[in-house]
């Protein structure tokens, strides 16, 4: 089957950082979906992993997780879903990734793609969506155990793929006051996801005042964490929760003591990485997803569609993606 892998850790720009390779059909185990992948979509782990991991010496390394596609046969033991169904899904990171014509999953990290949605827009949603899921619902607990001392949440890095996604979940789904950080650029879209307000990530204390907040009682800091982390302990309430996806250098988060905030780290891929026995859970939640998504209270982030899945649009993608200029997410369709 066509795929695109490396077989050493390079610079983008070098033409071996990506390349095209054929690779033998996949093996399903017991669990596991064979997917015809239609489109995948590119995000940071996908760079971040590229630069950083050398497969084994012989080895070709695939990378991607984002896909949407049709499932093509099954494991023994697969009970979820059959040949022919639409699914989309986040994959692991301990397995061979997505950009390749067709791919082996576990079904109890596999939903059904929403029936309003093309391949390329379903791709551009499960890794942000489960990660936005679980902040609220499984870290935060925004739902299970409301705070008792407020009902703000600050979304730091709101016009970002996950930041899109939960600002929209947190408004269809939690009564609670919406506050995302975003540039000029993008306030009007952060506002359009749903926040109630917008405001600079710079001086947020002040930032916060001028819209007649003093504090607030949740925070989801999706980016740039270490350089948040002073205005977060003077802006976040006595015991409220803090949620963090990025990978800070250097957290000193004794500053959160006197307040006794909680931490909680949200990372999508722990449940496959580690079988945990809760893995069904990221099936229930890209169901849920499938449906908001079908009812319109879940808009998919698509920004940029770079063309069939090869080496070169590839490298094009994560050389745009590292940048951090990125418009949001991108997707790559068909082979």
């Amino acid at each position: 089957m066509r795929a695109v892998g490396y077989r050493r850790a390079l610079p983008i720009d070098d033409p071996e950082s990506l390349l095209d390779v054929t690779l033998p059909e996949p093996e399903p185990q017991p669990h596991d979906l064979v997917v015809d992948v239609k489109a995948i979509s590119v995000n940071p782990v996908d760079y971040k992993v590229r630069q950083s991991t050398n497969p084994p010496a012989g080895e070709i390394k695939v990378l991607g997780w984002d896909a949407a596609g049709i499932v093509r046969a099954t494991g023994r033991d697969v009970t979820l879903f059959r040949a022919g169904d639409r699914v989309w899904y986040a994959g692991s990171i301990a397995r061979p990734g997505t950009n390749a014509e067709r791919h082996v999953v576990d079904e109890r990290i596999v939903g059904k793609l929403p029936s309003t949605l093309s391949f390329a827009q379903g791709a551009a949603l499960p890794l942000t969506s489960l990660t936005a899921w679980e902040l609220l619902f499984d870290r935060l607990q925004v739902l299970q155990n409301p705070s008792s001392v407020g009902d703000q949440l600050l979304v730091i890095g709101a016009s970002g793929g996950v930041g899109s996604i939960l600002v929209q979940l947190a408004r269809k789904l939690t009564k609670l006051t919406i506050i995302g950080t975003a540039d000029p650029e993008s306030e009007a879209r952060v506002r359009a996801r749903g926040a109630h307000h917008i405001v600079n990530y710079n001086n947020l204390s002040t930032e916060l005042r001028r819209i007649g907040i003093s504090s607030v009682a949740y925070v989801a800091s999706l980016t740039h964490t270490d350089a948040h982390l002073q205005a977060i302990s003077e802006v976040i309430l006595p015991q409220g929760r803090l949620a963090i996806i990025d990978d800070p250098v250097g957290l000193d988060t004794m500053v959160l003591k006197p307040k006794c905030v909680s931490i909680h780290w949200e990372f999508m891929f722990t449940r496959s990485l580690f079988q945990t026995p809760d893995m069904l859970e990221q099936h229930k939640i890209l169901n849920c997803i499938s449906e908001l998504v079908e009812q319109g209270g879940v808009q998919s982030t698509l920004a940029e569609n770079f063309g069939t899945i090869n080496a070169a649009n590839l490298r094009r993608a994560h050389a745009l993606i590292e940048s951090g200029h990125a418009p949001g997410k991108i997707v790559l369709e068909g082979f």
